[in-house]
C-alpha cells in the first residue's frame, strides 16, 4: 500500500503545490506516488490557436511538447523522493467534440465551465484513478483558479470513494484573490491541515519546481519572482496547506 497518492492534473501541479510535503514524507521513508492524469502526446498540427500559443509560450517544438514535459516531471518528482506515474489522458486543449471541434480553443475557455461534451474525459479519469494502488490517503486539487482539468480530476476523484485531502494549487492560490474561498464553498465544512516548511524543504520544493524548465519562465518569468511568490504564499498560509471535509454531524 502507498502511504500517499497525489493526483496531479498536469505535469507540474502536485510538485508546484505540495513539493515540501512530498519531500518530507519521502524523507521519513514513506512511499509516495505522484500520478499525473493528462500526459498524452499532443497532435503535431495545433488544433486551435490556444494549442499553438502553448508551444510558443513554452518554446517547445511541434510534436515534442508533452514528451518534454514528461521528462521534466520525472526529474522533478524523483528529486523529491517520490515515484512519478503518467496516466496518458489528453489535456483540455487536445480534447475534441464528436464533430472534431476543439472543446477548449482559447485560454478563457480553460477557466470556464467544463464542457457538456467533456464527460468522457471525466469518466476516463475516474477509471484511471480506480486502477491506481490503494493508499492511506489521496491528495487531489481543490480547483483553485478554476482550470477545467483541475475540476475534472476533482470530480473524478470524488467519485472514487477514497479518503481525500485537497491541496491548494500554486501559483493560482497566489495569483487569484478569494480563489481558495470560492473553491471551498462553505468554509465551515472544511478543516485545514498546515505543514510548516523548514528552509531546507522550501529549497527542495523550489529546486523541484525549477526542473519544469518549459513552464517556469511563462509562469514566473524569473527565478527571483518564483521565490518571492512562493515565500509569500507560504507565509500567508503558514506552510503547505491541505483541506479535509469535516464529518457530517
Amino acid at each position: 500500500m502507498l502511504d500517499a497518492l497525489y493526483l496531479s492534473p498536469h505535469l507540474d501541479d502536485a510538485v508546484l503545490s505540495c513539493g515540501g510535503r512530498i519531500a518530507a514524507a519521502a524523507a521519513r521513508g514513506e512511499r509516495v506516488l505522484v500520478a499525473t492524469l493528462f500526459t498524452a502526446d499532443e497532435p503535431v498540427e495545433a488544433p486551435s490557436p490556444l494549442a499553438a500559443d502553448l508551444r510558443r509560450w513554452w518554446r517547445l517544438p511541434a510534436g515534442e511538447v508533452m514528451k518534454a514535459r514528461r521528462a521534466e516531471d520525472e526529474i522533478a518528482v524523483r528529486s523529491l523522493g517520490a515515484e512519478p506515474l503518467h496516466l496518458g489522458l489528453a489535456e483540455a486543449p487536445y480534447r475534441f467534440s464528436p464533430d472534431g471541434a476543439a472543446l477548449y480553443p482559447s485560454l478563457a475557455s480553460l477557466y470556464g465551465r467544463l464542457a457538456a461534451q467533456d464527460e468522457p474525459a471525466i469518466a476516463a479519469a475516474a477509471a484511471r484513478i480506480g486502477e491506481l494502488p490503494s493508499a492511506r490517503w489521496v491528495a487531489v486539487p481543490l480547483g483553485v483558479g478554476g482550470h477545467v482539468d483541475h475540476l475534472a480530476v476533482r470530480r473524478a476523484a470524488e467519485a472514487s470513494g477514497r479518503e481525500l485531502a485537497y491541496y491548494e494549487e500554486f501559483p493560482y492560490s497566489e495569483w487569484k484573490w478569494f480563489a481558495i474561498r470560492r473553491a471551498l464553498g462553505e468554509r465551515s465544512s472544511w478543516a485545514a491541515e498546515v505543514l510548516p516548511l523548514s528552509p531546507e524543504l522550501v529549497e527542495r520544493r523550489l529546486r523541484a519546481i525549477q526542473a519544469y524548465a518549459s513552464q517556469v519562465p511563462s509562469m514566473f518569468r524569473t527565478e527571483a519572482r518564483l521565490r518571492k511568490q512562493l515565500r509569500r504564499q507560504l507565509r500567508r498560509a503558514g506552510g503547505e496547506r491541505l483541506w479535509r471535509r469535516r464529518p457530517v454531524p
